[in-house]
């Protein structure tokens, strides 16, 4: 059997979408409709005309695409696959969290449950969480779960002070400043490029720091032509083979072999024909947290960057 041709076959019988996370293999690009960060994604997920949408990235984000289309059967290839932030927080702390700091606004990385999104008052992503900050004109605001996004924001906004839960990305943590000064030394010509939710202080040693999909487009558009990527292999894998395929002529280098976030290779081609074939690992979620989750995703969505 060939799978490719398979789950393609599939997904025109059941008029069904692949929507792909960049940290997932390479491989399943072959089978996307959609490749890209969560804010694309997110988007790519509330416009779709499909009826059923296969979610290949984790947890979260299949509940992402439920929250924005309840109407669809939503299915994630792996239910393994989860988020080690996202599992940080959950609504009692959240709730702890925003007793200690009354009458503030709650900022909700979309790298969250629904039922803590539910709880907030706005969603973020890694691409917009500046933009959307800056359009609530507040002057503090709780932002929940990964603190080193939330500082990042602080940090470019200068006069809005950010609150920060105390949730990270284990992934992202490996990358070190030492790391950052050792790359920059070996390849004194490339430009390292870093996602926020690394360390404040390695995201300030680099050269441009933005979301997987910004920094994929910011290597393309480049006149230069070597890079060093401080976020996921997948990132980097599709980068070297994009400049191969349409000869680029650019080199690009992960910071280091570690960074790879386990729980998004859960995912693989047979995970997704399996649940294609049978439409199950259905999404279900609670229609009263849906709703409040909706809100919160959909304010976001309004917000331009």
């Amino acid at each position: 059997m060939d799978i490719i041709e398979e789950i393609k076959r599939l997904k025109k019988e059941k008029n069904a979408i692949i929507l792909t996370h960049c940290y997932q293999e390479c491989e399943i690009d072959e089978v996307s409709d959609f490749v890209g960060d969560s804010l694309y994604l997110s988007r790519m997920a509330a416009n779709t005309n499909a009826d059923i949408i296969v979610f290949a990235g984790v947890y979260f984000m299949a509940q992402s695409a439920k929250i924005l289309s309840p109407e669809k059967k939503v299915l994630l290839p792996n239910m393994h696959s989860g988020c080690l932030m996202a599992d940080m927080i959950d609504v009692e702390n959240l709730r702890k969290f925003k007793a200690l700091h009354p009458n503030i606004p709650v900022v909700c990385y979309i790298n969250s449950t629904a039922e803590v999104k539910a709880e907030s008052d706005i969603c973020v992503t890694s691409s917009n969480a500046v933009s959307v900050v800056k359009s609530l004109n507040e002057p503090k605001v709780l932002f929940v779960p990964d603190t080193y996004l939330g500082k990042w924001v602080e940090y470019k906004l200068k006069n809005v002070e950010v609150i920060t839960y105390n949730g990270y990305c284990p992934t992202h943590l490996r990358i070190t400043p030492e790391d950052m000064i050792k790359a920059r030394k070996e390849h004194p010509n490339a430009l390292i490029l870093a996602h926020p939710e690394c360390h404040n202080e390695v995201s300030k040693l680099a050269d441009f720091v933005g979301s997987t999909k910004e920094i994929m487009e910011y290597a393309k558009k480049s006149d230069n032509k070597e890079f060093i990527i401080a976020t996921e292999k997948g990132v980097v894998q599709r980068l070297n083979r994009d400049s191969k395929l349409n000869n680029w002529g650019k080199d690009f280098i992960l910071i280091k072999e570690s960074v790879i976030c386990p729980n998004m290779k859960q995912n693989s081609l047979a995970d997704i024909y399996n649940v294609l074939l049978t439409e199950s690992n259905e999404i279900t979620i609670d229609e009263t947290v849906r709703l409040k989750a909706k809100n919160c995703i959909e304010k976001m969505l309004t917000v331009k960057i």
